[in-house]
């Protein structure tokens, strides 16, 4: 594995010099700072993720460098930022770090499951030894890189359930539970690494329990002690088994997956051909097998608009035609609707047509919150419940996404500088430093908080408050999850599911 000293921006290597001289203390936060290129209704980010980058930061450090041999960790620093600089670069620092055995920090946190508001920390670190002052900021680039993306894909998902929530709410409240399982991951093969995927992944079981991404499960294990059910999912087929069958076969296809499995819930994708011949032909002709059957058959349509191909064609929408359907054509239905020619359902009490428990729909291509959202809009309007389809959530969800999407900074805003005492004075003075940033070419989004930090909860509300006592700052909701090698506060994972339910329970 790399060198985790090696985990950082090049220039954070020269800091530890650039400090004024004395610096003792560096104090850090971690803050969402703009919600400017957040999906629609993402006003307030999830608290996500800390307890999982601390625990991969103190396990990097500990196998590939406190448990390596000192002068193998060392100097593989010396030669590659010697190189990298053109210098004879000074490891002394690093040596010194070794000796000491673990990372000298203290890192508090926002509890996770928390709604947390723009430009509120969710996290803080500082040095616990003078001597390694340096080491808060050096953090700076791995904490931002591991954090931003548990935390972005948390709080997106928990707008999903937001909006499947409000619909669920309205249009078949009975059924409000099912929403758990309508948000649906299917992001991994669209990710950028595994790691991606566990983090990511993470951030979808914070709100969810459907998922295809099975290293998120394996995350929820490691780094959140999940034992037992954490996330689930059903037999599904993809385009290879459809056309292994064959394309004139493809019914006999159908016939052979329901009676591989006679129970419980079967995905079928179904647009590998002709989707609207299967549902107004295939389905027909097996209607009495499939309503015979002890579970449920999922239609899964994948290409095309998947508000048009569940919903059906409005035609006052589509004034051209684009689709080049007639109205008679099936498309103008949408699947939804079809599934009811064939199968019915019920009618619930606030007047919304239910499928019957025997058919039902997934969509999971190129969905997005507002996707979500109009399909739900659709659907009521045409007088089915929401919860007639599950929606896929994939890359095209929780990938185009960056650092930027809630303006993730850390940033110092306070130091402490030791000063030599006075001639004949034996003591010596600590200053502490109130510090922050303002760029005068900024719009206000990189102005930074100052001082000590400490955030509470007044009515409801959680606000920051800055240029604190040590005292108060040791108060307020941030509470110690790391600190000189020892984790604190440890959550869970359902932990953080139920304190991000209680907000839904308490809205909706």
């Amino acid at each position: 594995m790399i060198n985790p000293a090696l985990l950082t921006d090049g220039y954070k290597t020269g800091h530890h010099q650039q400090y004024p001289k004395g610096t003792t203390l560096v104090y850090s936060n971690f803050t969402p700072r703009s919600n400017k290129y957040a999906p629609k209704g993402c006003d307030m980010v999830v608290s996500f993720g800390q307890q999982l980058i601390m625990k991969q930061i103190h396990e990097s450090f500990r196998k590939d460098f406190f448990d390596q041999p000192k002068e193998a960790v060392c100097n593989e620093i010396k030669e590659e930022i010697s190189l990298y600089l053109g210098i004879d670069y000074d490891v002394a620092h690093f040596e010194a770090l070794h000796d000491l055995g673990h990372l000298p920090i203290k890192v508090k946190a926002l509890p996770e499951g928390t709604l947390v508001p723009i430009k509120v920390p969710v996290l803080t670190i500082y040095n616990t030894n003078p001597d390694f002052y340096w080491i808060t900021n050096y953090l700076e680039t791995l904490i931002s890189n591991l954090l931003w993306k548990p935390m972005t894909s948390a709080t997106i998902a928990f707008q999903y359930k937001r909006v499947l929530t409000e619909w669920a709410t309205k249009t078949n409240p009975e059924a409000k539970e099912f929403v758990y399982w309508q948000g649906h991951d299917f992001s991994m093969r669209g990710m950028d690494s595994i790691d991606a995927v566990v983090s990511s992944g993470l951030g979808h079981l914070t709100s969810f329990y459907g998922t295809d991404s099975l290293p998120a499960i394996y995350g929820a294990r490691k780094y959140y002690g999940a034992e037992g059910f954490v996330a689930g999912s059903v037999p599904a087929t993809e385009h290879s088994v459809m056309c292994a069958g064959g394309k004139e076969d493809e019914i006999e296809t159908f016939r052979r997956l329901l009676n591989t499995y006679p129970k419980g819930i079967l995905s079928v994708v179904s647009d590998t051909w002709d989707l609207w011949k299967v549902c107004t032909e295939h389905l027909v002709t097996l209607k009495e097998e499939i309503l015979a059957r002890d579970g449920k058959l999922v239609i899964r349509p994948d290409s095309g608009d998947p508000s048009d191909i569940l919903c059906g064609i409005n035609t006052k929408n589509d004034p051209d035609n684009r689709y080049g359907w007639m109205r008679w054509n099936p498309g103008y239905k949408g699947v939804i609707e079809l599934l009811w020619d064939v199968f019915g359902g019920t009618v619930n009490e606030q007047g919304y047509k239910v499928l019957d428990p025997h058919i039902g729909a997934i969509y999971g291509d190129s969905i997005t919150i507002d996707r979500a959202n109009e399909i739900c809009t659709r659907l009521e309007s045409k007088g089915f419940a929401s919860t007639n389809v599950v929606l896929g959530v994939g890359s095209f969800t929780y990938q185009y996404n960056t650092r930027d999407t809630f303006g993730f900074a850390m940033k110092a805003t306070y130091v402490e500088v030791k000063h030599p005492a006075e001639s004949g004075s034996p003591a010596y003075t600590i200053e502490g430093r109130e510090i922050f940033k303002d760029p005068i070419t900024d719009d206000g989004t990189k102005k930074s908080a100052t001082g000590l930090l400490c955030v509470e909860e007044h009515d409801g509300k959680i606000g920051l408050y800055d240029k604190v006592s040590w005292n108060t700052e040791d108060t307020g909701l941030l509470q110690t999850i790391y600190c000189d090698g020892i984790f604190h506060n440890f959550i869970t994972l359902n932990e953080v599911r139920e304190k991000l339910d209680s907000y839904i329970k308490n809205n909706y």
